[in-house]
């Protein structure tokens, strides 16, 4: 079951654009279902930006980054099928289609060494970066395209294929690979 917003939202984007309901309804749950796990995964090392000590030990707060990147390894992996068959109906009307979201924010660059070392967490940083970076504009990514949605300003298919085709290189090589690593 998935939570609407008030009015139209991503998924509203994605069924009105797809060629066949199923596919639609594939790419919608596994996109659903990879949005809640990069939320969790953000939010966990969010909160340890802010000094909260949450899980209460760093054994545990080691677990529940390995959780929380097993869950999104998991949801990103399967989104490679229904992604891919969505693109491949999709069939924009002209190859020249403009990504509709935007490169990462100041915000998302964060030097996440200092904070996994006061936390107690021994990971590689630099995967970490890069996988809070990745899963932070996926998360944007998504917002926009609801906000757009709402505005009446969606994007039209070929830019609709663009982004999602770019979301899709972005997400399904090295992200995966990091994640695979940091929940190992």
């Amino acid at each position: 079951m998935r939570l609407r917003a008030i009015g139209p939202a991503w998924p509203d984007v994605l069924e009105g654009h797809a060629a066949v309901d199923a596919t639609g309804q594939r790419l919608i749950a596994q996109l659903g279902a990879c949005e809640a796990a990069a939320l969790a995964f953000c939010r966990l090392l969010e909160r340890w930006a802010r000094g909260e000590a949450w899980p209460a030990t760093p054994g545990a707060r080691e677990a529940a980054l390995r959780h929380a990147a097993d869950r999104a390894e998991t949801a990103l992996t399967g989104l490679d099928v229904p992604l891919g068959r969505y693109l491949l109906e999709l069939e924009p009307e002209r190859a020249e289609g403009r990504s509709w979201y935007g490169e990462p924010g100041r915000a998302e660059l964060v030097e996440w060494g200092p904070i996994l070392r006061r936390a107690g967490v021994h990971a590689s940083p630099a995967r970490v970066a890069q996988v809070y970076l990745e899963l932070a504009v996926l998360v944007r990514a998504l917002e926009g395209l609801s906000a757009a949605a709402r505005i009446g300003s969606e994007p039209d298919r070929s830019s609709l294929w663009a982004g999602l085709f770019d979301l899709r290189e972005n997400l399904l090589g090295r992200a995966v690979e990091d994640l695979r690593a940091l929940a190992a």
